[in-house]
């Protein structure tokens, strides 16, 4: 199959992924694996993180309203030493203690973990783990309170939670999800402000990757016109998973996101044992 009509694959399944607590990162290692393909391309680190840069711009125009308060805010909150009254100040905040977690582990840890964890029969088993802690989760959940309700110390909590989605399989938006759920967040603000911590780290890694590229520190080729494709196939998909997800959990559960994590586990193993 043509290279581009690969990464146009690999950018929508990017793109639905990334927002649905089901890991992106796990279906970019599965999916080239059950479709047997090869490119090194395709299959390497540095364009799987290319294409999170597409989902981030989804997430900056989809949230472009909250991000054009909560910025202004953080700053006026520095500029007046004070949180005052007002929560978007608080909410900056947040985020930023959020962040910090990955910040530190990110650089350390990522490029180990996700090459240690690039079989789909490691991430097959990394989904099942993902799974049953976003039953327990959504289960287990008051699912009453509302973002203004995310203390500092909640906060710190799930930016560590966070931390844990390097693992391919994991998936960054079920882990940061599930400690919200577990801390009584409704299914909703739990999305949501997972949505919202997700930008910066995104981008972050979406920079330090472009840079590798740049310097052909990367170890493959790159080749333009597949990761143009990829990313404005990410960038689409974006827009309609966080829209649909954020939608579909006014009145959902989490229930068939778990299905969807032990139904491609199942396809893998059955794979793994024809082979």
């Amino acid at each position: 199959m043509d290279i581009t009509i690969q990464a146009l694959v690999m950018g929508i399944v990017q793109g639905l992924t990334e927002f649905l607590p089901v890991s992106s990162s796990g279906h970019l290692v599965i999916v080239p694996h059950l479709l047997g393909w090869t490119d090194p391309f395709i299959t390497s680190l540095a364009f799987s993180v290319m294409l999170h840069l597409g989902t981030l711009v989804a997430l900056l125009v989809y949230f472009r309203a909250d991000w054009l308060v909560i910025v202004p805010a953080g700053i006026a909150s520095l500029r007046e030493r004070s949180l005052g009254s007002d929560p978007n100040r608080k909410l900056a905040w947040l985020l930023v203690v959020a962040t910090i977690p990955a910040v530190i582990a990110g650089p350390i840890l990522n490029d180990r973990l996700e090459a240690a964890v690039r079989t789909a029969e490691d991430v097959a088993v990394a989904l099942v783990v993902g799974a049953a802690i976003l039953w327990l989760a959504d289960q287990l959940g008051r699912k009453s309170d509302g973002i203004d309700r995310i203390t500092f110390r909640l906060a710190a909590v799930i930016g560590l939670a966070q931390s844990i989605a390097l693992v391919p399989g994991i998936s960054r938006a079920g882990i940061t999800i599930s400690a919200g759920l577990f801390a009584g967040l409704t299914r909703e603000a739990a999305a949501r402000f997972s949505f919202l911590m997700a930008t910066p780290i995104i981008a972050g890694a979406g920079v330090f990757e472009g840079l590798k590229l740049l310097r052909g520190e990367a170890g493959v080729d790159v080749q333009a016109a597949p990761l143009v494709v990829g990313m404005i196939a990410a960038l689409v998909a974006g827009l309609a998973a966080i829209h649909l997800m954020l939608r579909y959990l006014r009145t959902r559960s989490y229930a068939i996101f778990v299905a969807e994590r032990i139904a491609i586990a199942a396809v893998v193993l059955v794979v793994f044992l024809s082979r």
